[in-house]
């Protein structure tokens, strides 16, 4: 018993021995994590940031297409998370996971970094200033050996971002207030390591790849992955690796087909429950307990989504018959996905950033004294602000919250993430404000290319504004979904967040090309077409943002405050006498 109490229940080391309390987990194991993300976000942004350069001046690829690919792109990327992080809780451990991944995104590297070096793998060199001159864009092989590379890239990324963020998260003890506080901090942490890597890549990866060579930029991103592999298995004798428990979709669809199935047979209200003393056979992670995960089952279903009662129906006619806690564990899903959906259209609001926002700045003065500043270096704006505000964050902030309001998290989940909503609403506010002081500066010079008596420095405000925004909603969401998941499907929630971010830039293209059809259908120019920045209706468009963002949070403020948080991941002061199931950690599920 005693050899027992010191094992960490449902989890094993890189080995898949059992895990030893004294020996692995801890912050010490999680700051490993969060190194390799540095390097691992260094590699992935120092090109995505510039990507699009390298498609026109050296694919020629057209603007537009260039454009589409990128957003393709990194779309894919971040969709490919919900890959990850399925494979994690379902067959695999999030320690494989990354090390497949990380080799995987190696490999679509060295791809690139032989195109870029090789002359004879690119198309024909041509002087785009020369109207007699056709470019001739890359094609056949040489299209393939590129996108293969991307895609490759892409899915690496998409298993890095499914599987190391919940990684990190599971090596603190969920059972005491001081691993929930770690691991709250290390969630702060984990984004603090994202701005490091982007900051190192926009700056001097981007000039390397603008000055020295795309060949040099590729390579130090494959340099810089491989760096990763062997600074991740430093950590391994220090890991705790959840055992996976099986295809978590598996058990969403049987209980949403036995919810279906169930309903058309009549059924009484006191054979409407199953208990676990005769559950089916065909429910074998809840039964065999092979896991670790050994939970005290409830007797009956909640009284939430009651539709989804009818899955745990025993009776002779049932169809398909499936446990309370299987039952239980699809509505925290089904409730989390509101609050998913509410974050979407502050990524829309992020992805602004990368476009227009660039494009305003590159009429502007972007000298900043003695120098003159690049366009695409305005996002070392909210780079550093997060590295400086994270910190500030964890150890100032919460700690004072946490005396306020005498509890133990002091800023709850969805308070920190409908905190990053309203920052979103004042960002394009601000925003739509620069717009029209830009347009006033342009009134005498809307045809002229020489840049505008307005400095660079004023859509700093709606890069700071929209980083803090990110700050709050990215770390927040990350935590809720984690703490907030059923123990076997924590990598694949966690990894909503970054499907979040994906479906926000395809969101955004959405929006753009509604916005101009229904302008060009009025009698009137479309708001955001042409090649002159300047004869755009940007203002409006950023007023209409900040209205969608308006409204997106009132929607949120629905969910959040019809939420109720799991027991276990939002502890409250006393649990008085309840009777509550103990959870792999030995923490309360309600």
């Amino acid at each position: 018993m005693e050899m027992e109490n010191q094992l960490w229940e449902g989890y094993v080391d890189w080995r898949g021995k059992a895990a030893v309390r004294t020996k692995h987990g801890g912050m010490r194991a999680a700051v490993f994590v969060l190194v390799v993300e540095v390097l691992e976000n260094l590699a992935y942004l120092a090109n995505a940031s510039n990507l699009v350069l390298y498609l026109t001046q050296y694919m020629h690829f057209s603007p537009s297409q260039a454009a589409n690919s990128v957003t393709n792109f990194m779309g894919t990327a971040f969709l490919l998370a919900l890959l990850g992080g399925f494979l994690s809780d379902a067959f695999f451990t999030t320690y494989n996971i990354y090390i497949i991944s990380a080799l995987t995104e190696f490999l679509g590297l060295i791809l690139l970094t032989m195109q870029a070096k090789s002359s004879s793998l690119q198309p024909p060199k041509c002087d785009k200033k020369q109207e007699e001159m056709q470019c001739q864009q890359v094609g056949g092989a040489k299209a393939a050996l590129l996108f293969s590379g991307l895609y490759l890239v892409a899915l690496g990324v998409g298993g890095i971002k499914g599987s190391l963020p919940a990684h990190g998260a599971e090596q603190f003890d969920g059972s005491t207030p001081r691993g929930r506080k770690q691991r709250s901090s290390f969630f702060n942490y984990f984004v603090f390591s994202l701005a490091a890597g982007s900051l190192i890549a926009v700056t001097l990866v981007v000039w390397i790849e603008d000055n020295i060579g795309w060949q040099w930029g590729f390579g130090i991103s494959t340099l810089t992955i491989l760096l990763s592999i062997p600074m991740f298995l430093a950590g391994s004798s220090f890991y705790r690796n959840k055992i996976p428990l099986g295809s978590p979709l598996t058990t969403i669809s049987k209980v949403l087909v036995a919810s279906l199935l169930n309903s058309c047979t009549a059924t009484s209200s006191s054979n409407a429950v199953a208990s676990m003393s005769s559950s089916p056979p065909q429910c074998k992670e809840e039964e065999d307990d092979e896991s670790g995960d050994r939970t005290s089952k409830p007797e009956s279903p909640s009284e939430s989504l009651k539709f989804l009662n009818r899955a745990a129906a025993n009776t002779e006619s049932s169809k398909l018959k499936c446990t309370v806690q299987q039952v239980e564990e699809v509505k925290i899903v089904f409730k989390s996905l509101p609050i998913f959906a509410c974050t979407i259209v502050l990524n829309c609001c992020l992805a602004q950033l990368s476009t227009f926002s660039v494009q305003q700045a590159a009429t502007m003065n972007t000298r900043l004294g003695p120098l003159k500043l690049p366009p695409a270096s305005l996002p070392v704006f909210p780079v550093v602000f997060i590295m400086i505000i994270a910190p500030l964050y964890d150890h100032a902030i919460v700690p004072l919250a946490r005396r306020i309001a005498k509890s133990e998290m002091g800023i709850s989940h969805l308070q920190r993430i409908g905190a990053g909503l309203v920052i979103s609403v004042v960002a394009m506010a601000a925003a739509a404000l620069v717009e029209t002081k830009r347009r006033t500066a342009a009134h005498d010079k809307l045809d002229s290319d020489s840049p505008l008596p307005l400095t660079f420095l004023w859509i700093a405000f709606q890069y700071l504004l929209l980083g803090s925004a990110d700050l709050f909603t990215l770390a927040g969401l990350l935590e809720f979904f984690f703490t907030e998941a059923p123990f076997s499907m924590r990598s694949l929630a966690t990894s909503l967040s970054f499907a979040s971010l994906a479906m926000g830039y395809y969101l955004s293209t959405v929006i753009v090309s509604v916005v101009n059809s229904i302008t060009a259908r009025a009698g009137g120019e479309p708001w955001l077409a042409g090649a002159n920045l300047n004869h755009y209706q940007l203002h409006r468009f950023y007023w209409l943002m900040c209205a969608l963002s308006g409204l997106n949070f009132l929607h949120y403020l629905f969910w959040a405050n019809k939420y109720k948080y799991r027991s276990d991941a939002q502890p409250q002061p006393d649990h008085g006498g309840r009777g509550v199931a103990s959870s792999p950690e030995g923490r309360d599920i309600g």
